[in-house]
Formats: structure tokens, C-alpha cells, sequence
């Protein structure tokens, strides 16, 4: 199958004072800084670096926040350790494991887990999702409620299968992977940053390698989220999963957590 043509980005600067900032991004990605018919638009303002899709029908930009709106919500008032993701990665008293995120996306899951206090390790392989990541990350280790947290995550660069084949040091406990799911006409993608990853980013036909990746250096458990009725991931059988309403977490155990 026929790869889709990748989309046509440029770089802008939200104001004078963001010039040479746009600039560095554009040199650092390979982007240019004005292009006619772009599709998409990474700008840096005021609120820091955000991708906007260009066109009538675009949603709004899309930015990592960490300090503010739902990071900030689910971190005051989401239910802490009895979250299924704490649960479904093995958070527990006196637990809390070494995590990979694979699949790392706009750091939401991670965040939450390092909220919870476990130290996390980000691998994103969309570069323009990356920039968004490192960006809002460095943003909120400005902030004094939130630098503690993000201090427990760190960002790495790299396709997730090499990076995990490729290891180095001591192993993470457990891998966390949430693959982009094949597109179905029917699934009303509502999220707007699913409206804009899916041209950016595509399916993950490489989802049984990044599974398989996984289940040989995580020491302890690898955890993949799928949405509620999708079929496992090809290849070796979840040991059993923690259902929610939309998705749930399929848990592949090597040997248990302890404290």
C-alpha cells in the first residue's frame, strides 16, 4: 500500500520578537520558513511552539501544555494512583516503576505517569511532534509546580523499534505503547490533535515490531493501549486487560513488580 505523500509544513514566527526562535526551528527540522501552498504551519508565539493546520475547515493549533487546562485538571483533581493507566503499568504502594513511553504522541499518559512519580522516558518519532513535546516540556520546567514532575521525564529522539533494539543501560521495567490504530471511516475522529496527527503521522502498520521490540527489553511488564474493541496487536497473547469505556490496556507480564 501506497504511502500518502507527506504534507507540506513551513515555519512561522508569531511576531518579530519570535523570528530567530522560528528560525532555529526551521534550520533544526529541515523546514522552510514560507511556503505558498502549505498545509500546515509550526509557529512560535507567546504560548510557545504549536502546529496549526491551514484551511477553512482547520481546527484550532495544537500545543503540549503541561502547566494549564487538562494536564493541569487530570493532575489536581484525576484520581491519582486509582487511574487505569497508573493501574494498568503497575503504580502501586511502595511501586513505581521505570517507564518507556514508545509511542510518546503530545506526552499526555507519560505526564500523568510521572505525576504519579514514576521516571519516564519519551520516545516520539514524528519530528514535528517531538519539537512539540521538548518544547512544552522546557515550558513547564519554568514552572514551579510542574518542573518537579517533568524533571522525572526525559525526551528521547529516534524511531521507537530502533531506539528499543538499540539499548543502552539499565532496561525500563515497563514499556507503554499506544500505536496510532488503523483509520476507520466509521470512528468519528473527533480530537482535534487526531485530526492533525493522522496526515502527519499515518497508521502504524509496525505495531507487531514495536510490540515485539518491547517484549524483549522490558524487564517487567509492557502495557498497549487499545481502543475497547480493537483486536490485540498481532503476535504473542496479553496475559489479560483492564477495560474503560472507550479503550483498554492490554498487559503483557515478564515478572512481577515489587517494592
Amino acid at each position: 500500500m501506497e504511502q500518502p505523500a507527506a504534507p507540506r509544513i513551513h515555519v512561522q514566527a508569531l511576531g518579530e520578537a519570535f523570528q530567530a526562535g522560528a528560525d532555529q526551528w526551521a534550520e533544526r527540522l529541515n523546514l522552510p520558513l514560507q511556503v505558498d501552498d502549505a498545509e500546515f504551519a509550526l509557529q512560535l508565539g507567546e504560548q510557545g511552539l504549536q502546529l496549526q493546520q491551514l484551511g477553512p475547515e482547520a481546527p484550532g493549533p495544537v500545543r503540549v501544555d503541561f502547566v494549564e487546562g487538562g494536564a493541569a485538571h487530570r493532575r489536581l483533581y484525576g484520581g491519582g494512583s486509582g487511574q487505569m493507566i497508573a493501574k494498568a503499568v503497575g503504580v502501586a504502594q511502595g511501586v513505581r516503576p521505570r517507564v518507556l513511553d514508545a509511542t510518546a504522541g503530545l506526552g499526555k499518559d507519560a505526564f500523568v505517569l510521572a505525576s504519579l512519580g514514576c521516571e519516564m522516558s519519551l520516545i516520539e518519532r514524528q519530528p514535528l511532534i517531538g519539537a512539540l513535546l521538548e518544547d512544552g516540556l522546557a515550558r513547564a520546567g519554568d514552572d514551579f509546580e510542574v518542573a518537579p514532575i517533568v524533571a522525572r521525564m526525559r525526551l528521547l529522539k529516534g524511531n521507537s523499534i530502533e531506539v528499543m533494539r538499540d539499548w543502552q543501560g539499565e532496561p525500563p521495567q515497563v514499556i507503554y505503547l499506544d500505536p496510532m490504530f488503523p483509520h476507520r471511516e466509521k470512528t468519528a475522529l473527533v480530537k482535534k490533535e487526531m485530526r492533525l496527527f493522522r496526515p502527519l503521522v499515518g497508521d502504524d502498520p509496525d505495531a507487531p515490531a514495536l510490540l515485539e521490540a518491547a517484549l524483549a527489553l522490558a524487564s517487567h511488564r509492557v502495557v498497549v493501549k487499545r481502543p475497547r474493541k480493537a483486536p490485540c496487536i498481532a503476535g504473542p497473547k496479553p496475559s489479560h486487560a483492564l477495560d474503560g469505556k472507550s479503550s483498554r490496556y492490554d498487559i503483557y507480564p515478564k515478572k512481577a513488580l515489587k517494592p
